[in-house]
C-alpha cells in the first residue's frame, strides 16, 4: 500500500531537473510510469503527468498515490511551475552553474535526500500492509478501556435559589428542554434543550463529575455550583464508550508503523557505521519559545499510548 511522503520540496525539484538538464538534452520518450501522459514539451523534453503530480505532492496538495486530474486548476498550475523549473534548470546548465563547486554540493545532497526518501518509502511500503494494520489495530482493540458515556442535558442559572425554582416545575411535570430554552444561561446549549450529547465524566469539569459519579438513567441532578453558575442536569441515558472504528484509526496506525519502520532502519544504519562527532555536545538549554526536535524522526506517539500501539484518539462527543 502507498503511504503518504513528502519526497521533494520545490528546490529538490529544481536541483533534481538540473542534475537531468546536465547529461541529457532530451527526456525518453517512454512513459517512466505504467499509463503515464505526456502533458507538455519544453525544448524537446517531455513532462509527464506523473512530473507534475509528484510536485503537488511535493508541496503538500495530495498525498503519494491520490489521483490528481490532468483537466483541474490544481493541475494546469502545477506543470506551470514544474515548466518554470525545467527552464530555470535549463538555463543554469547553460551558464555552467552546474560546475560550480557550491551547486555541486546542493546537487549531491538533492541527490542523497531523494535516494534516502525513496529506500524509506519503499521500506514502509512493505511492512505498512493491510495486514499489519488490522493486527495491530485488533491488540490496540485489546489493550483499550471503554468508559461508561453519559447522554445529559443541562440548565444553568445565576442563583440556587433560581435553580430550586426551575427544579420544583420539573418535579411538576414541566419540561426540561423548554425550561432550558427558556431560563439557561448557556448559550452553547440552551437552544437545543440543554443537551450536551453523550460525554465520559473524565472530560467535564470537576463539579459535574462529582455530582453525576453515581447518578442513574433518569435521574435529575442539582443544583451543584460550577463555573458559570448554578447546574441542574437531567440524565437521558447511559452506555458504554464506543470503540475508534478502523477507519478512523487508520492514520494513527499508518504513523506509528512507519515511525517504528524508519526508527529501525535507522537504527541498524547507525549500528553498522563509523560515526564520529566533531564537535562538542549540544547545550541542554533549549531556545526559548522553539524547542527542537530530531528532524529525522517523525514526532513521536503521545505520552501514555501502549508502547506496542499507536496513540488512541479522544472519540468527539456523540449525538
Amino acid at each position: 500500500m502507498k503511504t503518504s511522503f513528502r519526497l521533494l520540496g520545490v528546490l529538490s525539484v529544481t536541483c533534481a531537473l538540473l542534475l537531468a538538464a546536465c547529461g541529457q538534452n532530451k527526456v525518453a520518450e517512454k512513459p517512466p510510469e505504467p499509463g503515464d501522459t505526456a502533458v507538455a514539451r519544453v525544448n524537446g523534453q517531455v513532462i509527464w503527468a506523473s512530473d507534475v503530480k509528484r510536485e503537488a505532492v511535493a508541496q503538500g496538495l495530495i498525498s503519494e498515490g491520490e489521483p490528481l486530474d490532468i483537466s483541474s486548476e490544481v493541475f494546469r498550475q502545477r506543470l506551470d511551475e514544474v515548466i518554470d523549473q525545467k527552464l530555470l534548470a535549463a538555463e543554469a546548465a547553460k551558464r555552467k552553474i552546474d560546475k560550480d563547486p557550491i551547486a555541486q554540493r546542493r546537487l549531491a545532497a538533492a541527490r542523497e535526500r531523494i535516494l534516502g526518501d525513496m529506500l524509506v518509502e519503499g521500506v514502509v511500503e512493505k511492512a505498512v500492509t493491510e495486514d499489519a494494520i488490522r493486527k495491530l489495530y485488533a491488540e490496540q482493540q485489546k489493550l483499550s478501556k471503554r468508559s461508561e458515556e453519559i447522554r445529559a442535558r443541562q440548565i444553568i442559572v445565576g442563583s440556587q435559589a433560581e435553580a430550586d425554582s426551575i427544579k420544583k416545575l420539573l418535579a411538576t411535570g414541566a419540561s426540561f428542554d423548554a425550561l432550558a430554552m427558556e431560563r439557561s444561561t448557556d448559550q452553547a446549549t440552551r437552544f437545543n434543550g440543554g443537551d450536551l450529547g453523550y460525554f465520559t465524566l473524565d472530560v467535564m469539569p470537576e463539579p459535574y463529575g462529582v455530582a453525576l459519579k453515581d447518578a442513574q438513567k433518569g435521574a435529575l441532578v442539582g443544583p451543584f455550583a460550577a463555573e458559570g453558575g448554578w447546574v441542574l442536569v437531567k440524565v437521558e441515558d447511559k452506555r458504554t464508550e464506543e470503540p475508534i472504528t478502523l477507519e478512523a484509526a487508520r492514520p494513527q496506525i499508518v504513523r506509528f508503523l512507519t515511525y517504528d519502520q524508519v526508527r529501525d532502519i535507522l537504527e541498524k544504519l547507525r549500528g553498522s557505521a563509523k560515526v564520529e562527532m566533531l564537535i562538542g555536545k549540544a547545550q541542554d538549554a533549549p531556545v526559548a519559545g522553539n524547542p527542537q526536535e530530531p528532524a529525522s524522526a517523525p514526532p513521536e506517539p503521545s505520552a501514555g499510548a501502549p508502547a506496542s500501539a499507536p496513540p488512541a484518539q479522544p472519540a468527539p462527543a456523540k449525538k
